[in-house]
């Protein structure tokens, strides 16, 4: 029975280090790393997210989506692949959710203490004409008007032959959110600047959207750039 299940699970997360394809134990299909989340259990039997894929011990890998996550508890995929008991709380997929938000927000709060991020319509603008400007984030409740000036300024570089790469533009948290991860209020626009948080929240966010939109398996391609 337990070398049935071996195949579900890693071995640990720094074994197989060049290893970037995982399968899902719900789809049974095998998937970029970076569309997973990783799986592990605690000291105190308790199911715990490895959005990091750096905690130790044995995983098991579920497709981000939170429809597929939602049917790994309803189909008891967790205490079957770890051969354990594990009582999992309803709410687990919205607390995944959470957790996802929350990861993005910390690296927003890193790049505020790096002074890697402006905030502010007329801050913003600025990056953007001044070619600063990596990462354009607009907040999801944010106004239309607003959010379209901006992006149309973004788009600019696209129609410049030899210009810089598309700006990628976010829009995966809300004000509230960015007003908690800049430590500031009312904050509806802010673009990240030249520096390693551009990277991360990127992917971070990415996972986020993923996580809520992916059921369908082609939000990359709805969204493009735009997540």
């Amino acid at each position: 029975m337990l070398a049935q299940a071996d195949p579900e699970l890693d071995h640990g997360p720094r074994t197989e280090k060049s290893a970037t394809m995982r399968m899902c134990v719900v789809s049974r299909e095998v998937r970029p790393v970076d569309e997973l989340i990783r799986f592990v259990v605690s000291p105190g039997n308790e199911v715990v997210p490895d959005l990091k894929r750096k905690l130790p011990g044995r995983g098991m890998w579920i497709t981000a989506s939170r429809g597929v996550v939602a049917e790994a508890v309803r189909r008891n995929h967790f205490s079957k692949a770890f051969k354990r008991e594990l009582r999992i709380p309803k709410t687990f997929p919205a607390d995944i959710e959470a957790l996802l938000v929350r990861s993005a927000m910390e690296t927003l709060g890193i790049a505020a203490k790096a002074a890697q991020i402006v905030a502010g319509f007329g801050k913003v603008e600025s990056a953007l004409r001044e070619g600063t400007a990596e990462v354009l984030i607009h907040a999801s409740d944010g106004a239309a008007d607003g959010i379209r000036k901006l992006d149309a300024l973004a788009r600019q570089n696209e129609r410049n032959p030899g210009g810089k790469p598309p700006i990628p533009v976010v829009t995966a948290l809300k004000s509230v959110e960015l007003d908690l991860a800049l430590t500031r209020s009312n904050v509806i626009h802010a673009a990240l600047l030249a520096g390693p948080a551009s990277k991360s929240f990127l992917s971070r966010s990415q996972m986020l959207v993923r996580y809520r939109l992916a059921d369908d398996d082609k939000t990359a391609e709805k969204h493009g750039q735009n997540f």
